[in-house]
């Protein structure tokens, strides 16, 4: 049996780390959008705004019912064929809007149980005091949703980070698909695939430990 090769290993650290702003760039900007996105599905499940409503479920349904990586193909092999106007999008951005649309499904249903979730005294407080439901939803009932929606979203940005890894399916070069091309001129495909998935271990367990820490503050908060 071959020896793991530690020097290679070694030699591939920097290559990776190169490509590692890159992975966690599209995993941010995916996450920032998602969030937007998901919130305005959110409030249209809580409205139960007519129509928009029955289209929003369809939305939640699709991207939570079919895996990832056939949405990224279908964005970006299948969409060009509809519409010649998506050929000019490459790699990257197919995969940021992949992973947006994908992960906006899911939180869109965190943030919708988590409004849901606030006391009714809550709704019948500003009322009480003459507020809108915009002021209402903008000043009280929003900011304590996020504290129960922070650690799930929290998950799913840790599922966003490891997702990203699917972009080389569409050619991109990160984490991922460097390790591939590093692996495929080497042939050593063990050593390469483990230091990747090493890399992504520790990007995750550091935003595990941010996020036992939020918990633990945001627990204190609601305690007083």
């Amino acid at each position: 049996m071959e020896a793991l090769d530690l020097d290679y290993m070694m030699g591939l650290v920097p290559i990776l780390l190169r490509y590692l702003p890159l992975t966690l760039g599209m995993a941010l900007a995916a996450m920032v959008l998602a969030l937007v996105l998901a919130l305005i599905l959110a409030m249209i499940r809580v409205a139960r705004v007519r129509i928009l409503n029955q289209i929003v479920q369809f939305f939640i349904s699709f991207f939570r019912g079919t895996p990832l990586l056939v949405q990224l193909f279908l964005f970006y092999y299948g969409l060009p064929q509809l519409m010649p106007a998506f050929s000019a999008i490459n790699g990257v951005q197919a995969a940021i809007a992949g992973l947006t649309l994908h992960f906006s499904a899911y939180m869109a249903e965190s943030i919708r149980a988590a409004i849901l979730g606030v006391d009714r005294s809550q709704w019948e407080a500003t009322q009480a005091v003459g507020m809108t439901q915009v002021q209402a939803m903008r000043r009280i009932i929003l900011p304590q949703a996020a504290r129960i929606a922070a650690p799930t979203l929290l998950n799913y940005f840790i599922d966003m980070i490891k997702g990203t890894s699917l972009a080389f399916t569409l050619g991109v070069t990160e984490m991922m698909g460097a390790a591939q091309k590093e692996a495929a001129s080497s042939f050593r495909y063990f050593e390469a695939f483990l230091l990747v998935a090493i890399f992504y271990w520790v990007v995750v367990e550091a935003l595990s430990v941010v996020q036992r820490w939020l918990e633990v503050r945001m627990n204190r908060a609601l305690a007083r």
